[in-house]
Parts: C-alpha cells; sequence; structure tokens
C-alpha cells in the first residue's frame, strides 16, 4: 500500500516509518519542513518527503492523490492553551478536506482516552479531533491511548528523572490519580496491524496495558526496575501552577509540557475493554517489562525517537528555526578558531559526539553553571542532554541547542541557541583541508545583547580555545 505519515518528524511517527517500510509498503511523509528530514530515507527507494503544513490547505497540493491510507498523528501539546484548540481542529479540518480528494480509504487517527467525564483542554481537544475527522468519503479507525512508555517518551523520561533525582519526594496530590501505561511497543503494533482491517473500520477503540496503576505506583516501580530505595510523599497543597513548576525543575521537561501534563494528570485516564486485543491478537506487555525494554534501548543506543528532540522541548518553533538556517554575517559578535587537525575522521566523529553524557570537552563547570543560570531564568539549561551518544541528526536536540545543519558529507555541524538569551547564537563546526573550524556567533538584540556579550567575552576566549584543541587533536 502507498501510506500518508502526518507527524512524520515525532515520537511515533519517527517509529512507525522503518516498520512499514519492512512490511514492503510506499511511505509518504509529511513534514513542514525538509529541516528535520533524516538523510537515511533519501537512500530507500519506497519512501517520499513532501512538504506539507496542515495549517497552511494551500501546501495540502504536494500530498500524492494515489495514497490508499493515511495515519494522523498530529498534535499541539507545544501551543499556548488559548490557541492550541483552534489549530488542532484547523489541521483536522483541512486534512480532512484534502484526504477526501485523493484514494485513501482509511484514515488511523492515536488519540488519548477520554472516558473521564471532566477532561483536561488537551484531552478535549482530542477528543473533538475524532469527531472532526469523521467522513462519508474514507473510513476512520481510532486508537485511544494513555500514558505511552518507552525510551524517549516524554512520560518515561519525566519518571525516570524523578526516580533516578529523588530518593525522597514530597509530590503533587495528583500522584495517587489512576491510569492504565501501554508499552510504545504495543502502541505501534495496534497502529500498523489495523491497516486495511475491515473489522475496524469506522471504529474507536481505547489500547491499553493490564494494569490499573496511580502514577506513585508507577514511580515506585520503576524505582524497583532500576534497583534504586525511593520514598514518596503525597500532599494535596500544590497547585497546578506549582506542580508544573516542580515537574520543571526537577526533570528535563519544558515548562509548557510540564503544566500541559499537570492539567491531564488530576483525571483518571481508564480505558474501556473492547474485543480489540482478539481481533488484532496482541497481548499488551505489563508496565515493568515495558520500562525494561525501553532500558534495552538506551543501553544499545538505539532509541529511534525522543520528546526532547520535539519542538515542545526549546523555545524555537519549526517554522521559526528554518529562518535561522542561514547564520548571518552582518551586525554580529564572532568568536572564529581553525586549528589544524591529527585526523578528520576522528575530529569530525569528536565533533559527533559533542554535549550530552560526553560533555563540551572543556570548562565542563561554566557549561553547567551557564546551564543552571538559564533554567532559573526559566529556559532549558543542560538537561535534554542528547537523544543519540554518537549520532546527530538536523532538529535534534542538544542540551540547550538545536541541531541546524548536521551535515557529515559536507562535514558541517550548525548549531542555535535555545538557552534564554538577548539576541540570537549559534555554533559552527567545519572540518576542511586538514583543519577544523569553530565560529561562535550572536546577533545581539538592544543594549542588552552587546553588555551580554562583553560580559561573557573572557568565559568566551577559556572554553573555545580549550574546545577546538580537544576537537583538534582527536586520535
Amino acid at each position: 500500500m502507498k501510506i500518508l505519515i502526518t507527524g512524520a518528524s515525532g515520537y511515533i511517527g519517527k517509529r512507525i516509518i522503518p516498520i512499514l517500510l519492512e512490511q514492503g509498503h510506499t511511505v509518504v511523509c509529511a513534514v513542514r519542513g525538509q529541516l528535520r528530514t533524516q538523510k537515511k530515507y533519501e537512500e530507500e527507494d519506497n519512501i517520499q518527503v513532501i512538504e506539507a503544513d496542515f495549517l497552511k490547505p494551500d501546501t495540502l497540493k504536494n500530498i500524492p492523490k494515489d495514497i490508499d491510507a493515511a495515519y494522523y498523528l498530529i498534535h499541539s501539546m507545544s501551543n499556548s492553551i488559548d490557541q492550541f484548540h483552534k489549530m488542532e481542529e484547523d489541521c483536522a479540518i483541512n486534512f480532512k478536506n484534502y484526504i477526501e480528494t485523493t484514494n485513501a480509504k482509511q484514515v488511523i487517527y492515536l488519540s488519548g482516552i477520554t472516558n473521564d467525564t471532566k477532561l483536561s483542554k488537551h484531552l478535549l481537544s482530542r477528543k473533538n479531533v475524532e469527531n472532526t475527522l469523521q467522513s462519508k468519503i474514507y473510513v476512520l479507525t481510532v486508537f485511544k491511548a494513555g500514558i505511552i512508555v518507552g525510551s524517549g517518551s516524554a512520560s518515561f523520561e519525566i519518571i525516570r528523572d524523578l526516580v533516578e533525582k529523588l530518593p525522597v519526594m514530597i509530590a503533587p496530590k495528583w500522584l495517587n490519580t489512576k491510569t492504565q501505561p501501554i508499552s510504545v511497543r504495543d502502541v505501534l503494533t495496534f497502529l500498523t496491524r489495523a491497516l486495511g482491517k475491515k473489522e475496524l473500520f469506522n471504529t474507536s477503540h481505547d489500547i491499553f496495558g493490564p494494569e490499573v496503576l496511580t502514577y506513585k505506583q508507577m514511580l515506585l516501580k520503576f524505582s524497583e526496575v532500576r534497583g534504586l530505595k525511593r520514598y514518596i510523599l503525597t500532599v494535596p497543597v500544590m497547585t497546578p501552577k506549582l506542580s508544573s513548576y516542580w515537574l520543571y525543575f526537577v526533570t528535563s521537561t519544558s515548562y509548557k509540557l510540564a503544566s500541559s501534563l499537570v492539567n491531564s494528570m488530576g483525571i483518571e485516564i481508564i480505558g474501556i475493554k473492547s474485543n480489540i486485543n482478539t481481533i488484532l491478537d496482541i497481548k499488551p506487555m505489563n508496565y515493568k517489562n515495558a520500562i525494561e525494554f525501553a532500558f534495552v534501548r538506551i543501553e544499545t543506543n538505539s532509541i529511534t525517537s525522543s520528546w526532547k528532540d520535539a519542538f515542545i522541548s526549546g523555545r524555537q518553533n519549526k517554522q521559526a528555526s528554518t529562518k535561522y538556517l542561514k547564520v548571518p554575517k552582518h551586525g554580529c559578535f564572532k568568536d572564529i578558531k581553525e586549528l589544524t587537525v591529527i585526523s578528520e575522521e576522528k575530529t569530525l566523529e569528536k565533533i559527533w559526539a559533542i554535549g550530552g553524557e560526553n560533555g563540551w570537552y572543556y570548562g565542563t563547570i561554566l557549561w553547567k553553571i551557564r546551564g543552571y543560570i538559564d533554567k532559573l531564568f526559566g529556559g532549558i539549561g543542560l538537561r535534554r542532554g542528547r537523544t543519540n551518544k554518537t549520532e546527530l541528526k538536523t532538529g535534534d536536540a542538544l542540551d540547550f541547542w538545536r541541531v541546524l545543519v548536521a551535515d557529515k558529507n559536507q562535514k558541517r555541524l550548525i548549531l542555535l541557541a535555545e538557552m534564554k538569551l538577548p539576541g540570537e547564537a549559534w555554533l559552527e563546526f567545519k572540518v576542511a583541508k586538514g583543519k577544523v573550524y569553530q565560529r561562535a556567533t550572536f546577533r545581539p538584540k538592544g543594549l542588552a545583547g552587546r553588555l551580554y556579550w562583553y560580559s561573557v567575552l573572557p568565559f568566551h576566549g577559556f572554553i573555545f580555545n580549550g574546545m577546538i584543541k580537544k576537537i583538534a587533536n582527536a586520535k
């Protein structure tokens, strides 16, 4: 079949693409910009990447008419509460209107469990999208999942941060809320096995794991798997705002995502049983097994996708980041260095491994201090790390940077700063003709930007000199 994937650069989208390709399907990946297209897709014969923004109907003409089915994996949790409901509805309307003009016979939508009488604004929006996608031209198959557990998922990484950082937790009362977590492996199996399944045409099913757990129980079971003893005390005095700040400061989540999650976590996410497991011959794994499988991925450095690489984790959105692709030359402060390298290949490997657990090679304490300061002022700090220890892709998060260009053929890496700054900053590395070139560029905003540059200049001299020496001397 020829299948359209929307949200192709998202957490589920990235993971479902290789499964569909392995099954012999032709996959059309809809992205808002080629910025985040994985290079390996260019080498695949049965994959096509097209630019389409579902908020801009005119761009949808790039979607081929001869598709057989489509996955709707578009979510807008990162947008403001005042806007995301309207944006999600507009996306769904534009998607439906265009897909009805194609050959697509089935649309599969991944939503959230919405059985509670009191739903958060995000879950209400998911429910509204489901209603909007209903059509007389194509059939709709809806799966509603609760907490998805897998390497790189937002819920998994937040729980991991809490368990591994805090031996004792004084936590909000919503930790007693019940939910039914499901492994990302099982979610992907539901999504792929439903393709072309007539029994599921125009149906909606809740999908969930075999256990009903509170968030507190999930934390404690996670600590058991990790061999850690943890104590949790829940208190009734934390307001949603305080709870959001608690998650923000303790975990790697952004404040926007923390706020969205807190608004949803006070609501029980319990699925309604159906015969879906029998129809698709799936036996969802329990929570502990889901955690163990996630750590196999982590330990083998084979995480396919991470929420941290989504633009929700930083300050820029997808459209804003594309305008920064070309590093400016005028009206900027620059720190340019170059050194002869021992080995171009080893230097390139060193550049591609920068940041995260590998560190920034020199002045580590200063990088950490800058991260703490950024977090104190509402920024993201160094907490995101990196998804893969040795590989970088365009669009990846890298500590408090965003990867704009990661081209090993051209031996070039460009990073855009996502920390709080009175201006915009780029860090660029290039290897050519036996040398490594390192360029830091800062475009100040007003007097504050200029004062900032001069205040950090002495530290730049220390850090950047040491960093390029370590990179150039890689053996």
